[in-house]
């Protein structure tokens, strides 16, 4: 594993333990050696997770569509910045650029982002591993969510077994760094 792909709010949230975790987090990645790939922007956990990783001596891509650019949100401190036309060009390059994907405390962007790369993975389209970062409980009634849906008969055990879930973000980063991956049969 060499670059990890994180998905977060571009807003702070109300709970500083989300910020935290974003610091931690960052940080973390830069000191495995390890290259974050995230969204681009300077705004909310975005920004302090991309500016740990910075601020530790990581390498940090970003990936932004042109117009989010156009609002200002860039950030002007990376190592490389890909701008791209759309947010499917975007999830597209990240998923290309990342060995394994994380979620943190996030909105509508970061769940659509996820669950993109959880399906991909669930369609063997690649094999690399998807993570939830669950500060503060923040995923435990999402998760609780994904279980009703195991027992409603939509989703499958083994493909709900796919989502890595930890409150704590070392123990996920080695989770994610010692996966195997064991393909599934969607039917």
């Amino acid at each position: 594993m060499k670059a990890i792909c994180v998905y977060l709010g571009s807003s702070l949230g109300n709970d500083p333990r989300y910020a935290q975790a974003a610091q931690r987090l960052g940080g973390l990645i830069a000191q495995r050696g390890l290259t974050l790939v995230y969204g681009g922007s300077n705004d909310g956990l975005m920004g302090l997770l991309a500016d740990a990783a910075l601020g530790a001596g990581g390498y940090v891509i970003g990936v932004l569509p042109h117009s989010l650019r156009a609002n200002g949100i860039a950030h002007q401190g990376l190592s490389e910045l890909h701008l791209v036309s759309d947010m499917h060009g975007r999830k597209a390059l990240m998923m290309k650029l990342a060995d394994g994907f994380i979620a943190l405390p996030g909105g509508f962007g970061t769940y659509d982002e996820f669950f993109e790369a959880l399906t991909w993975l669930q369609l063997g389209y690649h094999q690399k591993p998807c993570g939830l970062l669950n500060i503060a409980g923040f995923y435990t009634p999402f998760l609780a969510y994904l279980d009703h849906v195991v027992a409603a008969g939509f989703v499958k055990p083994p493909h709900r077994a796919l989502i890595l879930d930890d409150d704590d973000p070392i123990s996920l980063l080695e989770r994610l760094q010692n996966y195997q991956h064991t393909p599934i049969s969607k039917i």
